[in-house]
């Protein structure tokens, strides 16, 4: 028998799709994902999650994965070094990084079949691209669309009874939803099917003007105004006449309720209490205010936009977020020089940018976390959406490598994971896994038993059918 809702249930997946979720023996669906969620997982180690998403796909050539003795047409521009891992190397560009790489665990074969940027979809939330409607561009978000990681921790936290609500909201993404630089909206980060109720908050870095790219230059704190608008109150809002705002409201809203019991009221309901929770709260105000740590420290991660936001990545699980995103971005529509995405003149922007970016900038959050004690209990991920082509190319006076998610890198520190650890391994063009290939639902899977969740967790997934958690993945025991 598949142990559905956990071994205290009993439940074979046949039975319970044809109860459909509804009332059996007068206990609900709801109360049987509750029942389950208070389970936990023995293995638990983690009150939050740190997603640091490298928008564009990094080449494991040029990062974590390199060839030095390969011909040029596969080893690419730059050197490689040595880490303080043995036999391991990175590029050249990486020293930092490369002088702390006993902190993190190195996955090199992270695969999937979406050879393209709709792999934020697969890499944020553990699945498949449904078929939808995604506009011209085909990568719009839908509500079709899986639920991403942070999404499900915030839906699994809200079921749980004995889980407190906190004035911050649990999912958080910083400095934008990917792609808002650029005009697009890409699947993958919101709560798709689950509801919007379930959405990250996302913060709203603006750019100066149209070609600037904040992630590529120390960035002045007028544009670093991580606080959501609205998050003070004016001076003339007091506390009083915003309840009795809200009292008259109330009354327009119990009429209305009456007539609409659809979802979206209840999930606007919900939305606008988490609004009100932050809205009253100080200490939230507090967090989001990037100004209020030591310029020494701000230093060390860096002034860019990279820099600061994974600095504020720290300060929001230290008030109580529970996954936060931090996405380094494309920066202007239809330049793939301003991300990781490196079709053209790679040589030049990993050289002068990109590493020395990620290098300067990781390195010091890492410590910052594992010296406050962090670590302990935050999983920090790293990764992009694909790869690159194992062969470098020459496009006349620009080179770069095309689209590859077959074979590519990610890095996994903290909460439980273990540190120095290499696990998998890819072939003489670091172009397939030979080794141990790891999915995009086996991290999903890892995350979760982090995260105390059950695997054999359903979620009420489209048209009301209960589906795996992180259907077909499995947790990474070996690098734990």
């Amino acid at each position: 028998m598949l142990q559905v809702l956990g071994n205290r249930s009993g439940f074979s997946r046949r039975q319970l799709l044809q109860v459909g979720g509804a009332g059996m023996m007068g206990l609900h669906f709801d109360k049987l994902l509750q029942a389950e969620g208070q389970t936990g997982d023995r293995d638990a180690q983690a009150k939050a999650v740190i997603f640091v998403f490298l928008f564009g796909g990094p080449s494991q050539l040029e990062t974590f994965d390199v060839r030095p003795d390969a011909p040029s047409t596969i080893r690419g521009p730059f050197q490689t070094i040595p880490t303080k891992t043995p036999g391991l190397r990175f590029c050249e560009h990486l020293p930092q990084l490369a002088n702390i790489s006993e902190k993190f665990a190195l996955i090199r074969t992270v695969n999937h079949s979406e050879n393209n940027h709709n792999g934020c979809h697969f890499i944020q939330t553990g699945q498949a691209l449904p078929p939808a409607d995604r506009g011209s561009a085909n990568v719009s978000a839908t509500e079709k669309d899986w639920p991403a990681f942070g999404s499900v921790v915030s839906y699994m936290d809200q079921i749980q009874a004995k889980k407190p609500a906190s004035a911050i909201p649990p999912y958080i993404y910083l400095p934008n939803t990917v792609g808002r630089f650029a005009g697009y909206d890409y699947s993958g980060q919101y709560a798709g099917w689950l509801g919007k109720e379930f959405n990250p908050m996302a913060t709203q870095i603006q750019k100066l003007h149209s070609t600037d790219n904040p992630f590529f230059r120390d960035c002045e704190d007028s544009q670093l105004n991580y606080q959501p608008p609205g998050l003070k109150r004016n001076a003339d809002i007091t506390l009083d006449r915003l309840n009795r705002r809200l009292d008259l409201k109330r009354q327009f809203e119990l009429e209305r309720d009456k007539l609409e019991l659809a979802q979206g009221p209840r999930a606007f309901n919900s939305l606008r209490s988490k609004a009100l929770n932050m809205l009253n709260s100080a200490q939230i105000a507090d967090a989001f205010d990037i100004t209020q740590e030591p310029d020494a420290l701000r230093d060390k991660y860096g002034r860019s936009l990279f820099g600061q936001s994974l600095l504020m990545s720290r300060r929001l699980v230290e008030a109580g977020a529970r996954f936060v995103s931090v996405g380094w971005d494309m920066a202007v529509r239809g330049d793939d020089t301003t991300s990781w995405d490196s079709h053209r003149q790679l040589t030049r922007v990993m050289g002068d940018h990109l590493l020395p970016g990620l290098d300067q900038s990781l390195p010091p959050f890492l410590l910052d976390l594992e010296e406050r004690g962090m670590l302990e209990d935050t999983l920090v991920i790293v990764c992009g959406e694909i790869g690159r082509t194992p062969k470098f190319l020459n496009r006349g006076s620009a080179d770069g490598r095309d689209h590859w998610s077959y074979c590519f890198p990610a890095l996994m520190a903290g909460a439980g994971i273990q540190s120095g650890a290499i696990f998998g391994e890819s072939d003489k063009h670091a172009a397939y896994p030979i080794e141990d290939a790891v999915s995009p639902a086996d991290i999903a899977a890892t995350i979760y038993n982090r995260m105390g969740i059950s695997l054999e967790t359903r979620l009420p997934g489209p048209q009301g059918r209960p589906v795996p958690i992180a259907e077909g993945g499995r947790v990474l025991h070996e690098i734990l």
